[in-house]
This record gives structure tokens, sequence and C-alpha cells, in this order.
């Protein structure tokens, strides 16, 4: 995960067959993600969509500990 999508961690997910996804958008609030899902359902509401939280797993972001 890059900095940019650290930024953005609340993402929208558009689910396709298979068990795939898409991602639709990011945003840095939950409030804005679930703002935006609403108008998504209103205008596709066959359509399935999910938020998720998406959390950095780098391992170059654990702190080290000092010996």
């Amino acid at each position: 995960m890059n900095y940019q999508q650290q930024l953005y961690p609340w993402v929208i997910y558009r689910l396709l067959p298979n068990l795939k996804r898409l991602i639709v958008a990011r945003f840095r609030r939950r409030n804005h993600a679930e703002e935006h899902l609403k108008i998504l359902k209103r205008l596709l509401p066959q359509v399935k969509f999910a938020i998720t939280f998406e959390v950095c797993s780098d391992e170059n972001s654990s702190v080290d500990s000092i010996n």
C-alpha cells in the first residue's frame, strides 16, 4: 500500500462474481464513503457494493525495537 492509499483507508468495492472485487473509490472518512455508497445504490440498485477499512500491512511500517 503506497502513501497515497494510506491517506484514504476507506474503500468502496464493487462485488463481482467469483469472489472478485473492483475498487470504486477511496475516502479519508467513513461517513464520506457511506454517503457516496448511498448515491451508488440509488444509481445502480442491482449492483452489490461493500465498504472496507484497509490497514497497512507493510512490514517496513513496523516499529523496530532498540537494543
